[in-house]
C-alpha cells in the first residue's frame, strides 16, 4: 500500500483495440503493391504471351478503356438490375419464411426439413432449367440469384429470432404485450444483426449467381462479356472485367456494412 497522502501518476494506457498505427493501416495497401509488383516482374521475365497471361498494367489499360469508351456501362448495368432484383426477392422471402418457421412450430417441422433438402442441391445445376422456363432474358437470371442468395438470409433470420433473451420475452409477456408487439419489440431488434450478417454475404452471392446465369445463356450482361472475351483469348479484357464485378460487389456490401451499422450500432460490442 501507498503511503497516505502521496500520488501516484497514471499508468500510461494501453492502446485501445479499435485504434491502429500507420503501418497496420497501410499493411494491405502495401501488400496489393507487392503482389501486383511481383505480378507484373513474373509475366515479364517470364515473357508469357498476352493470350496466357496479362500483367497488371495491361488490364489497366483495359480497364480504362473500357470506361472511357463505355462499352462496360450496358453491360454493368444490366447485371447491377439482375443482382439488386434478384438479391431483393431473396430477402423479402427469406425473411417472410424465416420468421414462419423460427415463430410457427408447424412450419419447422415440416417447411424447413424440405427446404434443408432441396439446399443440398447444386443451385448452379439449376441454372439450366431456369433458362429454358423462363427464357434467355433477364428473368432467368433473377430467378437464379434469388434462389441461390434465398436460404443465406433466411437461415440468419431464424438464429436472429430463436435466439432472444427469454428474460426480454417473458418481460414482455408480463406487461400484457401482443405477439406483433413483442415481435417489433424484441425479436425484431435481436434478428437485425444476425439478418445483415446474411444480407452481406448474400450480396456477393448475388453477383455470383449473376455471372452464372450469364454463362449458361445471354446476349448482354458482364457474363456474356467475359464469355465473349475468353472466346478470342483477350485475357486482359477478361481480367477488366472481373475488375469491374469485384468493384460492384464490394460496393454493394460496403453500402449494405453502412446501413447495417445505422440500425444495428447498439448490437456492437464496446471495446474498453
Amino acid at each position: 500500500m501507498s503511503a497516505p497522502g502521496k500520488f501516484h501518476s497514471p499508468e500510461p494506457s494501453a492502446k485501445p483495440k479499435g485504434s491502429a498505427t500507420a503501418l497496420e493501416r497501410l499493411a494491405g495497401p502495401l501488400f496489393i503493391g507487392a503482389f501486383l509488383v511481383a505480378w507484373e516482374v513474373l509475366v515479364r521475365w517470364l515473357d508469357m504471351p498476352a493470350y496466357i497471361m496479362a500483367t497488371p498494367w495491361q488490364i489497366a489499360v483495359v480497364v480504362v478503356n473500357d470506361f472511357w469508351t463505355g462499352v462496360v456501362f450496358r453491360h454493368f448495368l444490366v447485371t447491377l438490375q439482375e443482382v439488386l432484383v434478384g438479391f431483393g426477392i431473396a430477402t423479402v422471402f427469406g425473411v417472410l419464411i424465416g420468421t414462419g418457421i423460427a415463430l410457427v412450430p408447424m412450419l419447422n417441422r415440416t417447411l424447413y426439413p424440405m427446404l434443408l433438402a432441396l439446399q443440398t442441391i447444386p443451385k448452379i445445376a439449376l441454372a439450366p432449367l431456369f433458362l429454358i422456363w423462363f427464357g434467355f432474358g433477364i428473368t432467368s437470371k433473377i430467378v437464379t440469384v434469388a434462389v441461390i442468395v434465398f436460404f443465406p438470409i433466411m437461415v440468419n433470420v431464424i438464429a436472429g429470432l430463436t435466439t432472444v433473451d427469454p428474460r426480454r420475452l417473458q418481460l414482455m409477456k408480463a406487461l400484457g404485450a401482443t405477439p406483433i408487439e413483442t415481435y417489433i419489440k424484441v425479436r425484431l431488434p435481436s434478428m437485425m444483426p444476425f439478418l445483415f450478417a446474411g444480407l452481406e454475404v448474400a450480396i456477393i452471392f448475388s453477383v455470383t449467381a449473376a455471372i452464372v446465369g450469364e454463362f449458361i445463356g445471354a446476349s448482354v450482361g458482364l457474363g456474356s462479356m467475359i464469355i465473349q472475351r475468353q472466346s478470342t483469348s483477350y485475357v486482359a479484357g477478361v481480367f477488366s472485367i472481373l475488375f469491374y464485378l469485384t468493384v460492384m460487389g464490394l460496393t454493394l456490401n460496403a453500402i449494405l456494412r453502412l446501413i447495417g451499422n445505422r440500425f444495428c450500432s447498439w448490437a456492437r460490442v464496446k471495446e474498453e
